[in-house]
């Protein structure tokens, strides 16, 4: 007996050791290891933005630019009635010149720390925007006048010609705002701006002159009798008026950004902003009598205002990269355009001089926006 138990006690403790923890074998060994945390991968901080931006201008100012006088007044006499004087009917005005869509780029990049602050810098131009618009030939043959302070008055030289107008303007904007979030949807901006207007409204007759016409030789006539002087050839006419205003604003603005709407991968966000400006305002007019250009020009300092405001839909594509489309509209006041210049114009039959700046215009720009937005 105690020598059966002598064999079989020493292997049974074996078979213990077998299945202890400490003899497990490379198995258990590695499941006693520690687990290493998965690295958490960094939110985006950077967003970068490129857009094509499409707008059109509505307000061009309220100014006279033709006038239809009956073609049997006289061109001028020393006294009695004459197109210098007859009051006319105005046939086409300023307000009439809006511009349709023209496109530029914009590029923008922003910045967000987890912290809730960043910034974001910004740039834009449209410098296509133009509209013009034709009066004439009239039938039956009426005189087309345009008349400016002074002694200035314009018409055309035969019956055949037309009196056309055109409005040509440009738009940059740069700008840069530092960001606060308020809320997981709803970010405050603070930054600063420039914006530069650029309006250039231009009058010219067409088509050319078949050669001087008689009656501006001395002696009055009436439209229809214009006939061209002997030995004068044909004559391009040089633009009788052309004025540019040129708007640099230098400001501060404040706005908000906010995402109104979300479903899936898709989103709806609305921006908007205001801000105040100086504006260095700068006018410079050039004035043809006979067939001589007069310059004259004039600068000064203005308060402004702009406020802007945009809806844009995206649709994420990646984690990266989203699709956007969107409405913009920015509005500015306090501004200078160019058909507000011509009465700050005074001529005489040899000068032209400018009487200072008219910043008392508005406009407002609308339009589209698309693009893609790359976050990394």
């Amino acid at each position: 007996m105690l020598l059966a138990a002598a064999i079989v006690l020493p292997a049974t403790i074996a078979q213990a050791e077998d299945r202890s923890p400490a003899s497990a074998g490379p198995r258990n060994a590695a499941q006693l290891r520690p687990v290493r945390p998965v690295p958490v991968q960094p939110a985006p901080r950077w967003t970068l933005s490129a857009e094509v931006i499409a707008l059109a201008r509505s307000g061009t100012g309220n100014r006279p630019l033709v006038s239809l006088v009956p073609g049997d007044v006289y061109w001028f006499t020393q006294t009695g009635i004459n197109t210098t004087n007859y009051p006319g009917v105005e046939v086409l005005n300023s307000s009439q010149l809006g511009q349709r869509l023209a496109a530029g780029p914009r590029l923008s990049l922003s910045y967000r720390d987890p912290s809730g602050y960043g910034f974001e810098l910004s740039y834009f131009n449209v410098v296509g925007l133009t509209a013009g618009k034709a009066i004439g030939p009239t039938n039956p043959a009426q005189w087309l006048v345009m008349k400016a302070p002074g002694t200035f008055w314009q018409t055309q030289d035969y019956i055949y010609q037309s009196m056309v107008w055109q409005d040509d303007s440009r738009l940059h904007s740069l700008e840069a705002n530092a960001r606060l979030e308020l809320a997981p949807r709803v970010t405050l901006l603070l930054g600063a701006r420039w914006l530069q207007l650029r309006d250039q409204l231009q009058g010219t007759l067409d088509p050319a002159d078949l050669g001087q016409p008689l009656w501006k030789r001395g002696g009055p006539s009436k439209l229809w009798d214009a006939v061209p002087a002997a030995g004068s050839t044909v004559v391009i006419n040089p633009p009788f008026w052309t004025t540019i205003a040129t708007n640099n604003l230098y400001g501060v603005q404040i706005g908000a950004k906010a995402t109104l709407w979300e479903a899936g991968p898709w989103s709806l966000g609305g921006t908007i902003k205001a801000g105040v400006f100086n504006n260095r305002a700068e006018h410079v007019s050039l004035v043809s009598m006979q067939k001589q250009i007069f310059p004259a020009q004039t600068a000064t300092n203005a308060a402004a205002f702009a406020g802007e405001g945009s809806l844009v839909a995206k649709y994420q594509l990646s984690e990266a990269i989203a699709l956007k489309l969107g409405y913009e509209a920015l509005w500015l006041n306090g501004i200078a355009l160019a058909p507000g210049q011509i009465e700050m114009v005074n001529t005489t039959p040899s000068t032209v001089s400018a009487q200072g700046v008219n910043c008392r215009s508005s406009t407002l720009f609308q339009g589209l926006t698309f693009g893609v937005d790359y976050t990394f």
